[in-house]
């Protein structure tokens, strides 16, 4: 599976609206609104490297309202539970 963090300026004025119909799109698992320069970040799961043009590209640029995209690839995932126990070496008493 490979996992891509989409950041997007929208129209801000629709946020919501662009937001549900980014999150309806195959491909998208969670959409969410955030501060800074973007407006909303888009996580993208699919399971081919072909598959990103297909869903970013292809299709939540071609949402109405959307501005830009910058895009994100995921190496390696640290789940919450890998990462207590790497803080955790050592201080064990």
């Amino acid at each position: 599976m490979i996992t891509s963090i989409v950041l997007i300026r929208c129209s801000t004025d629709r946020i919501p609206e662009i937001a549900e119909q980014i999150a309806a799109l195959e491909g998208v698992s969670e959409v969410y609104s955030v501060t800074g320069a973007h407006d909303l970040v888009a996580m993208v799961r699919v399971a081919r490297h072909d598959d990103l043009a297909d869903v970013i590209p292809g299709r939540i640029s071609k949402v109405a309202g959307v501005l830009a995209t910058e895009t994100h690839i995921a190496f390696r995932t640290y789940s919450q539970h890998d990462l207590e126990a790497a803080f955790a070496i050592g201080l064990d008493a």
